[in-house]
């Protein structure tokens, strides 16, 4: 039955399909309907930054932005979930539309563009939410919030949510919001570090627990780039890194139907990009700071691949759009 309403799902709109399909599990996760997608969780622990993860599959930022899915996506038996991207203030996003699929490669392009009801509504729902398991918060700036002033948005999201993530993302990689990416190099990274590090020495005082920070980076990278973000990430002494976030490249979608659209492109066509990024990256980084693979993982065998590349923990997205729960356990059973 699952499988017959996804595939009408991937028929319709696919912003209408995903918003039908939120609003369905917002309404069925505490009912006895949750059976329908409910399978349980691999055991295959594993502890990364000091966070001990049921098993090594997750749920990528940006399919449950505001945290209204929360129990919906543990019955599924990830092994931790990740929501937002979240923004200080609720924000529409970009003009629709805004979401297209590429069927024949399995792939999506979006440019959602932070939409989201604000930080207060995603807390409201983690506070109420029944899952204990590990939630990674994934925080953002909004649109029209100045480049020099990114910080100031971020530490708002930081100290609201610190209290109830097990880990917080900060998203620096998303194509779809002008100058974001800029804070990925030089002296803008370094400073966006050090005040987010040093907002979470405070943090752990004022709540006597320590939450780890990752940082999420583009797939559209350069080996002289990535030396370079590894550099600051281990002079800040980050807890983390995420990669990769959506590509800007269409070379693997020339020519398909909605190849044109801008926005970041996602997918199994992401595979070796996102692949190489995490190789280079934990080489560059000398293993000293755990790696979070997401990007094109649509099968155990990439998901394995990525592991050998260095990532600690592997998320998906794209590929669970289009397979629905069942990815998440053929992957936990075969790593």
């Amino acid at each position: 039955m699952l499988t017959i309403a996804q595939n009408l799902l991937l028929k319709c709109d696919p912003e209408k399909s995903h918003d039908f399909a939120l609003k369905w599990l917002k309404r069925t996760q505490h009912t006895p309907a949750k059976w329908l997608y409910s399978q349980p969780v691999v055991d295959k622990p594993v502890t990364v930054a000091g966070v001990t993860f049921p098993n090594p599959i997750g749920l990528a930022a940006g399919l449950d932005k505001n945290g209204d899915c929360i129990d919906a996506f543990a019955a599924m038996g990830f092994g931790f979930i990740e929501i937002g991207t979240v923004t200080p203030r609720p924000q529409p996003g970009n003009p629709k539309p805004r979401l297209f699929r590429i069927e024949e490669k399995q792939a999506i392009i979006n440019r959602m563009g932070f939409n989201n009801k604000g930080v207060d509504y995603l807390v409201e729902n983690v506070k109420k939410a029944n899952f204990k398991g590990v939630i990674g918060i994934n925080i953002g700036k909004n649109k029209d919030t100045e480049e020099a002033h990114a910080l100031d948005d971020y530490l708002i999201c930081l100290n609201k949510v610190y209290p109830y993530a097990s880990y917080v993302t900060v998203n620096i990689s998303s194509p779809n919001t002008p100058g974001l990416r800029n804070l990925q190099y030089g002296d803008a990274l370094d400073a966006l570090l050090k005040g987010l590090k040093a907002a979470q020495e405070k943090l752990t005082e004022t709540h006597g627990r320590y939450v780890p920070l990752f940082i999420k980076i583009a797939p559209d990278l350069s080996e002289q780039e990535i030396s370079s973000i590894a550099a600051s990430l281990l002079k800040a002494k980050m807890d983390g890194v995420i990669a990769t976030n959506t590509t800007l490249s269409r070379d693997a979608v020339e020519g398909l139907d909605h190849a044109e659209e801008s926005g970041g492109l996602s997918g199994a066509v992401l595979t070796q990009q996102a692949e190489w990024v995490t190789q280079r990256l934990s080489e560059a980084l000398g293993r000293e700071i755990p790696i979070i693979g997401v990007g094109g993982i649509d099968s155990a065998k990439a998901a394995q691949d990525r592991l050998n590349a260095g990532a600690s923990l592997v998320q998906v997205y794209s590929a669970f759009i289009y397979q629905g729960p069942a990815l998440i356990k053929s992957i936990a059973r075969a790593i």
